[in-house]
């Protein structure tokens, strides 16, 4: 299966890599001086909990000539990039895209690419990129599927992923997945932009981190009262006492160990831009369906700076 990765950060290294390792014939689109790197001296990622480096030779390409044809792209861009790249995507033969990150804009970006088969996917991966390797911690986990009135692409998500070590989710209802996924996320990044990036500041603050959770409940209850779904299905019940219970636990977590550095603060610092974009396309979805989110507009105004 011919497979290009088009997006070199963090977590299009990752997904590169791993279906590399897996016999995959993948190229990767880079760019800059990250694309003369690669092609130098290959791929190299540390993973947070390896000694190791690995190195990975993997062809590297700089642009998508309309020509080029593949089975399937994976397009691995912040969210404020997406636009960019949708007139390269839409005069290229290749039918698959797959758009893997942030996205509350979904059904858009599903519509500006008719005759395109477009999937969504959300990998748990996380870390930062230096000048010669990405530093990371890949859970190799990836949800994915199709917005919900669109034909299953069940199938073709288990070709593309026979024989990696990932496990996949395949999740019909991406819409919703990544609408309620921003609703969790957002609030974690005030939190990121209080403490300039310092979670640990944050330790032992129960008070801060249960209005962080408000938040959430609050993005969580608007997307409800929307009509939308609540997913993953396990965060269905998000006003009972398990939810709350278990979010505490979780955001105490980040806040006591390198988790947080890695998996929160590390993308909020580099991506203020995407996470601006993000609540804001969110505030527009609570204010055109009447939802109050009191709690997290006061997150917002304490991040400061941050926010534009």
């Amino acid at each position: 299966m011919k497979i290009l990765v088009y997006g070199a950060g963090v977590l299009g290294c990752n997904l590169a890599r791993n279906l590399l390792r897996a016999g995959k014939d993948v190229t990767l689109l880079a760019r800059g001086n990250w694309a003369a790197e690669i092609k130098q001296n290959g791929l190299r990622i540390k993973d947070k909990f390896s000694l190791r480096t690995s190195v990975s030779r993997i062809p590297v390409v700089t642009e998508l000539a309309p020509d080029a044809m593949y089975d399937v792209i994976f397009v691995v861009l912040r969210y404020t990039q997406l636009d960019s790249v949708l007139d390269t995507l839409r005069a290229n033969r290749t039918k698959n895209i797959v758009f893997v990150g942030n996205n509350v804009q979904a059904r858009a970006l599903a519509a500006a690419l008719p005759g395109k088969n477009i999937l969504f996917a959300f990998a748990l991966s996380a870390g930062h990129r230096e000048a010669d390797r990405v530093v990371s911690i890949d859970l190799k986990k990836i949800t994915i599927g199709q917005l919900p009135d669109a034909t299953s692409n069940k199938q073709l998500i288990g070709r593309i992923f026979h024989g990696t070590k990932y496990k996949v989710v395949y999740e019909p209802n991406m819409e919703d997945y990544l609408l309620c996924h921003a609703a969790f996320v957002m609030p974690a990044a005030f939190a990121c932009y209080k403490t300039d990036g310092d979670l640990k500041k944050l330790r032992g603050d129960t008070a801060y981190l249960n209005r962080v959770l408000d938040a959430n409940i609050e993005g969580y209850r608007a997307i409800r009262d929307a009509g939308h779904t609540i997913l993953p299905k396990e965060d269905a019940d998000f006003e009972g006492e398990k939810y709350r219970k278990t979010c505490l636990r979780f955001f105490k977590l980040m806040c006591a160990t390198s988790l947080g550095k890695l998996c929160a603060s590390d993308h909020a610092m580099n991506a203020i831009d995407e996470m601006s974009a993000l609540n804001r396309d969110l505030k527009k979805f609570f204010d055109a369906n009447g939802a109050a989110y009191p709690v997290w507009q006061a997150l917002e105004a304490e991040a400061g700076r941050y926010l534009q």
